[in-house]
């Protein structure tokens, strides 16, 4: 679990604690009130557990502070909105996720994206992006729906030829070698990267492994506008509004784009890499 996410739960529990101190109630004195097990408080209180809306309204209403259920539930709120669960979020596959990146790829003029290990998923092409979402259905459990993401991730594609927007693509080059499909899909999906070049919606910049670098690209992220950074990582995926956050991923992007090469350059490190795959 994210060390950040686990701090939010602590702080909430920490304020749960605080609240039923003020009233007047110990541990077991709130679980009588609540008829819930003395465990759950605990759990609760030390953030090792996290609390439902109702959960919080009820605690609000047991101390006598039905002013608090707002200032709960928008903790809550905060908490769930910035660190989500990939399970939660693909417990009916992976289409309701892309439909949501195509309402933020709509609200957003300018999107940055870095990514480590794989192809940037506005460029994949349909039979890449088959195989990414598979695999991720297979790895992590959840409802497998292939076809309908592919489709609706290349409905979101559609805004790169849209007048007015602007995206920056940095990719390290480990991911142009980074055979998670057959390798005739991944000669197409390089192909696909060598046409994107010079498409005057779209700068694509390659990291060359052998770069001197600022700062290493230990993970992908995307910024949206300056309103909003999303990460993924194993088992979360962060969305991030903060301006000190936003802040911080800009200067990673500006160390990281910084060792990147655009152009033919970047186009010559696709080359080799689609070279690499005829090579027994």
């Amino acid at each position: 679990m994210s060390t950040d996410f686990q701090r939010a739960r602590v702080a909430l529990g920490a304020r749960l604690r605080e609240v039923r101190a003020e009233a007047g109630f110990d541990g077991k004195g709130i679980a009588e009130r609540l008829g819930w097990q003395r465990s759950k408080v605990s759990r609760l209180e030390n953030g090792k557990q996290t609390p439902s809306i109702s959960d919080l309204s009820a605690w609000a209403l047991a101390v006598e502070r039905p002013d608090l259920v707002d200032e709960l539930k928008a903790r809550l709120t905060g908490l769930e909105t910035r660190y989500r669960s990939w399970r939660r979020q693909l417990a009916s596959g992976h289409r309701a996720r892309q439909e949501a990146s195509i309402v933020e790829t709509d609200a957003a003029r300018s999107i940055r994206g870095m990514e480590v290990a794989r192809i940037p998923g506005l460029l994949q092409t349909a039979e890449y992006a088959r195989h990414v979402f598979t695999g991720n259905a297979e790895f992590r459990g959840t409802v497998k729906d292939a076809e309908e993401a592919v489709r609706t991730r290349m409905r979101r594609q559609e805004a790169l030829y849209e007048p007015g927007r602007r995206f920056h693509f940095v990719v390290w080059e480990s991911a142009l070698h980074m055979l998670t499909c057959p390798r005739d899909v991944m000669a197409a999906q390089l192909d696909r990267l060598s046409g994107v070049i010079g498409l005057d919606s779209v700068q694509l910049g390659i990291i060359p492994l052998g770069a001197r670098l600022r700062r290493a690209p230990t993970h992908g992220f995307w910024i949206y506008d300056r309103r909003l950074v999303i990460v993924e990582t194993v088992n979360l995926e962060m969305w991030l509004d903060d301006e000190e956050t936003i802040k911080l991923y800009e200067r990673a992007w500006d160390w990281l784009a910084e060792s990147a090469v655009y152009g033919q350059q970047a186009h010559r490190l696709i080359s080799r890499a689609r070279t690499s795959l005829t090579v027994e």
